[in-house]
């Protein structure tokens, strides 16, 4: 393959420049018979270093946000346990301030327990080792039940669903992991939408044939009014804790699982995912 090439070397480094072996550049005396297999054992060990440092920074961010979701849990906390002094030390309050005084610490309770619950999904969650144990599933009345439990909280954000949802949409899928999916791209949309919006809901079913139903593409979309996400974070938004929203201080702030666990169980069903933004709208499309 080599032969009357010129120089292994110049070859080598005419395709594979960006390769070494232990960090060194390759011999100029390689015969001609094991180039390619000095070649190959370069890329593979290019590859290696690739991934050794996407998980270096995953490592990163992981034990980044550890600390900073370690260091919220004191918020929460702190309020609790002052309110629930105040109520211990001052029992001649008014009814209308221990039920104001009470709400508070409920309130902080909750969070509490979801700054917790994020934890625990960051040291116990791998996303990458998972079985999926499909049935056969009314997509449709699936969807409809777990938009009526977000009633509560729609009502506190002040916010509305607009649905549109095509009826008797039968699939084959994990029911727990979809619903994950789906509970993920409602409680983000939830959390970035403006006061007094609308978040849309659309199911449908594109038929590419008539006759063969394992030609179905089955499309889900919630969209929400929201701030525009830049395009350099939109690129990201799907990477394991990953934030749009770097600032630390947010109530509303996940841990950046909720997309990447989405991400990983869409594909592992035979789906895609993306996600797009503009004019102060953010669409995902599964």
């Amino acid at each position: 393959m080599f032969a009357g090439t010129g120089s292994v070397t110049d070859y080598m480094f005419d395709k594979y420049d960006r390769f070494i072996i232990n960090d060194e550049p390759l011999p100029a005396d390689i015969p001609a018979e094991y180039a390619e297999v000095f070649a190959k054992l370069s890329e593979v060990k290019y590859e290696e270093q690739k991934k050794e440092q996407e998980i270096l920074a995953e490592t990163t961010r992981k034990d980044d946000l550890v600390t900073y979701l370690a260091h919220d849990l004191k918020t929460p906390l702190t309020s609790v346990i002052g309110y629930l002094t105040l109520l211990k030390d001052e029992p001649d309050i008014s009814a209308e301030m221990r039920s104001r005084y009470t709400g508070i610490a409920v309130s902080k309770s909750e969070r509490l327990e979801e700054l917790i619950n994020e934890l625990f999904e960051i040291t116990r969650y791998n996303i990458r080792h998972f079985e999926l144990e499909k049935g056969k599933v009314n997509l449709s009345i699936m969807l409809e039940q777990i938009l009526f439990e977000f009633g509560p909280m729609l009502s506190e954000k002040h916010l509305h669903f607009d649905s549109d949802i095509a009826p008797d949409i039968d699939v084959y899928i994990d029911v727990d992991k979809m619903e994950r999916v789906i509970d993920n791209l409602i409680r983000n949309a939830v959390h970035y939408s403006y006061p007094d919006t609308e978040i849309k809901v659309r199911l449908s079913r594109n038929r590419e044939t008539d006759q063969d139903e394992s030609n179905d593409n089955i499309i889900l979309q919630v969209i929400n009014k929201g701030k525009t996400i830049p395009g350099e974070k939109l690129d990201r938004i799907f990477e394991q804790f990953y934030r749009v929203d770097s600032s630390r201080s947010s109530s509303t702030g996940g841990s950046g699982l909720g997309l990447a666990i989405a991400k990983q169980l869409v594909e592992a069903h035979g789906g895609s995912i993306s996600a797009e933004s503009e004019n102060e709208e953010i669409r995902f499309t599964v």
